[in-house]
C-alpha cells in the first residue's frame, strides 16, 4: 500500500520516482554547482570588476547600467541544470531554448561553468582573467 504524502510548503512533496531520484552526494554536488551559476549571474549583472570579490566591494566594481534580470536567473538555472542532469542520465536528444533577454546570465553561468562558452570564444578562459573580462563588458557578456 502506498504512503500518502501531501504537496505543501511545509510539506515533503510526492514524487513520480520510487525511493530518492538522486542520492545525497549527487544532489549536494548539484546544489553546490547551482550555488556557484547564481553567483556567477549576480556576478553578471551588477558587477564591471573584481568578479571573485577577492576584495571589498567597492561603488567603482558596480556596473552602472545594469543588464539581466535577477528574477529569472535562479529558476532558469536550476532548470538547465535538471534538464541537462537528465539528458545525459538518459542519453535524450534535447535542447534548452530560451530566448534572448533578462536571463542571459543563467545560461551564460552554466554553460562557462561547463566549459562550453570557452570552446565557442576560446579567448575568454576559464579562471579569473575570463571572468573578469565578462565582469567588465570587454566581451559578450560576462
Amino acid at each position: 500500500m502506498h504512503e500518502t504524502r501531501s504537496i505543501g510548503a511545509f510539506g515533503p512533496a510526492r514524487s513520480s520516482v520510487a525511493g530518492n531520484p538522486l542520492d545525497a552526494a549527487e544532489l549536494e554536488r548539484m546544489h553546490a554547482y547551482w550555488h556557484a551559476t547564481l553567483f556567477m549571474s549576480a556576478g553578471m549583472i551588477y558587477l564591471r570588476d573584481n568578479p571573485l570579490l577577492r576584495e571589498p566591494l567597492k561603488p567603482e566594481h558596480i556596473k552602472r547600467r545594469l543588464l539581466g534580470h535577477w528574477g529569472s536567473d535562479p529558476g532558469m538555472s536550476l532548470t538547465y541544470i535538471h534538464l541537462n542532469r537528465l539528458i545525459k542520465k538518459y542519453n535524450l536528444n534535447v535542447m534548452f531554448l530560451a530566448g534572448p533577454g533578462h536571463g542571459a546570465p543563467a545560461l551564460l553561468s552554466n554553460v562557462y561553468l561547463e566549459g562550453t562558452y570557452s570552446e565557442i570564444y576560446s579567448d575568454i578562459s576559464e579562471d579569473e582573467d575570463g571572468l573578469h573580462l565578462g565582469a567588465a563588458g570587454e566581451l559578450t557578456p560576462f
